[in-house]
């Protein structure tokens, strides 16, 4: 239990984990947005006779947009820095919403769909970013770990929300403007927090500034996050932090090209590697037959997808709460070693059901109850966390971008991949086959991964790249 003046400094990071709750929240609203939309008599529309091709614009014009969103970041973080880059992402969910709820016609609610998924990119490059610079090397994993927690609550809502909806006319356009009252309080937070310390020194350190202005500037802005009194703690952590990052004066300003050597190219298999095995384990898959699962075992009242979306998405939120209180005490491997153990035998089990043990619905429930919690342990909040921390600070924004980018293009490729993938192989098979990857993904975080519980960024840099 944390004391008061604890608990409020770590309510300052709510405000850039509001950009996980957002991203969350259009995954869960989305589902149901989807089955109101082509309904003759809810939908409110003309145009609601849509095509599959059409609703499945509808549904990953956001995911296209995030992909461009993390394209953006590769520059805007380092140029804006941290607090401004969220800050656009805020505006870009505001107007993509905005521009959803009072969509004419399909065509302008997938440019709304498309705006909203830049914002989505934004937040989950700089969010992470900025926590992880901000927040004391004692409770990083925590607040960072809180994005993860605020995108499952934010799907839950979504789902909630959705289901409430999804009967009402025109619900969609409600659902999407749900999601605008959080994005004007993510925009006002941010505009109120101050900017990265370490985003400050940066400039300093490669001229792009007085180096006296912006060191009083980051002690100042050091304060203000930590709700220190003026005193020497605030001055002697940023002179420590000058120190560490002397080397980057006589290096200059980083170049493309030096992502893939050195430190960063370390930083660069180890936070893509985990972001990859994240997507390819088939986590958008599994999600896609939990309501078929619940309804071979009899389970009617979770047999509606949108119910059993609800009991999931709650499992998820209590998992990864569980993760969020234990990473800094625990540890990052601790986690992700018997998080992916768990989820290598819950795709095992999910593929011997498919391919055996049909007759015994109880193994799938297992199985997916099994993977769910043990994802949101391991690859949901520490992927994230893992990424946010590895990378150079001198190359951080860049690295970080293209982790992202990874993340989210992995994210695209199994979704799109799954059907066509399961009709020519079978479910039991594609379960096989992600069970596989999971092992190669165990093998690769025992003997790639470091541990960086209770180390500061500088010290994560300097020990273990």
């Amino acid at each position: 239990m944390c004391l008061t003046d604890e608990c409020f400094n770590d309510l300052r990071f709510l405000f850039p984990a509001l950009g996980g709750l957002l991203y969350g929240f259009d995954i869960g609203a989305t589902s149901s947005a989807t089955i109101n939309i082509k309904s003759p008599t809810d939908s409110g529309v003309s145009w609601y006779d849509l095509s599959s091709l059409q609703i499945g614009l509808i549904t990953s014009g956001s995911l296209y947009g995030a992909l461009i969103g993390s394209i953006l970041a590769f520059n805007i973080a380092d140029y804006l820095g941290r607090r401004k880059e969220l800050m656009v992402s805020a505006a870009s969910y505001i107007i993509g919403a905005l521009i959803t709820t009072l969509a004419p016609g399909f065509a302008i609610m997938v440019i709304g769909r498309f705006i909203y998924g830049i914002g989505i990119g934004l937040a989950m490059h700089a969010a992470p970013m900025y926590i992880s610079e901000t927040a004391a090397s004692q409770i990083r994993g925590r607040l960072i770990s809180l994005k993860e927690f605020f995108i499952v609550t934010g799907m839950v809502l979504g789902y909630v929300v959705g289901s409430l909806l999804v009967e009402v006319k025109a619900g969609w356009r409600y659902m999407y403007a749900t999601a605008i009252p959080f994005a004007v309080v993510m925009v006002i937070g941010m505009w109120w927090l101050p900017a990265s310390p370490r985003w400050i020194l940066l400039r300093a350190i490669q001229g792009k500034g007085d180096m006296q202005d912006l060191r009083e500037y980051a002690i100042y802005c050091l304060r203000r996050l930590r709700g220190e009194a003026v005193d020497e703690a605030s001055t002697h952590e940023v002179e420590e932090i000058l120190g560490e990052l002397s080397y980057i004066s006589e290096e200059g300003e980083a170049t493309f090209g030096e992502i893939f050597h050195g430190k960063c190219l370390k930083a660069l298999i180890i936070g893509a590697g985990l972001v990859l095995f994240q997507q390819i384990t088939g986590q958008p898959s599994v999600l896609y037959y939990a309501a078929s699962i619940f309804q071979t075992a009899g389970f009617s009242a979770a047999s509606d997808a949108t119910k059993a979306s609800i009991l999931l998405g709650l499992l998820k939120l209590i998992m990864t709460g569980v993760a969020v209180l234990v990473v800094d005490k625990l540890g990052r491997r601790p986690l992700l070693l018997g998080g992916v153990s768990g989820i290598v035998v819950s795709l095992f089990l999910m593929g011997s059901f498919y391919t055996y043990l049909g007759n015994v619905p109880v193994v799938a429930v297992v199985a997916l109850l099994l993977y769910v919690g043990c994802y949101q342990i391991s690859f949901g909040p520490i992927g994230w966390l893992m990424i946010s921390e590895i990378f150079p600070l001198r190359l951080r924004g860049r690295g970080l971008s293209i982790a992202v980018l990874v993340n989210f293009g992995a994210n695209a490729l199994v979704t799109f991949a799954f059907s066509p993938l399961e009709t020519l192989l079978g479910a039991g098979i594609l379960f096989f086959i992600f069970g596989g990857i999971a092992v190669v993904s165990l093998v690769f975080i025992f003997f790639i991964v470091p541990e960086t519980k209770g180390l500061t960024l500088e010290e994560i840099e300097a020990k273990l790249l």
